[in-house]
């Protein structure tokens, strides 16, 4: 949409100045016939029109510049609360691991303090999934140099050569892109 306002004024702005172009012809035309300039009313008629041709260029062209500047405006506005969404949803899982970090000391239950810092890990991964967060899983699958660094080369029975057969960091997909390559062992 603002793509075609944009064209659209730039349009206005060009036809603009094409008829005052056209009027301002006319009129020296008009001029150069006449020994006597400003007594013939066509040339008032014509450089009325000039003016006013004149008028909407500068008109259209402050539209479009007004435009530009607000579009501009946008953009860095966009940018600079991009993550806003995102922090939004992650404040609830910060809360959670604050108050697992203020119970933890207190109790002396650590089965249920575990569970509960599982459980603040599995808000967070969901949080994570839902803006479009995976993660690799490329055991047992080849070795693609784009989504894999491989760190050692093993010996593996099990697999044939260039197989991934073990990780040691985790890879990670934000929606198509690759944000994180995993590394990998793989097998030789």
């Amino acid at each position: 949409m603002e793509e075609e306002q944009r064209e659209a004024s730039a349009a206005a702005a060009e036809q603009a100045a094409n008829e005052a172009e056209t009027a301002n012809a006319a009129a020296e035309e008009l001029a150069q016939e006449e020994q006597a300039p400003g007594t013939d009313p066509r040339i008032a008629e014509l450089e009325k029109q000039l003016e006013e041709a004149n008028n909407r260029y500068l008109r259209a062209q402050a539209d479009f510049d007004n435009f530009r500047r607000r579009t501009l405006k946008e953009k860095e506005e966009l940018a600079q609360y991009a993550s806003l969404k995102l922090i939004g949803q992650l404040l609830p899982v910060v809360d959670n691991f604050g108050r697992a970090l203020q119970t933890g000391g207190e109790q002396g239950d650590l089965q249920s303090y575990s569970k509960g810092i599982e459980m603040i890990h599995r808000q967070l991964w969901q949080v994570l999934e839902a803006e479009g967060l995976k993660q690799m899983e490329p055991v047992g699958q080849p070795f693609d140099p784009e989504v894999h660094q491989a760190i050692m080369q093993v010996e593996s029975d099990e697999h044939e050569e260039g197989v991934v057969v073990e990780v040691v960091q985790p890879g990670y997909w934000l929606k198509e892109k690759v944000i994180r390559p995993a590394m990998v062992k793989v097998s030789g």
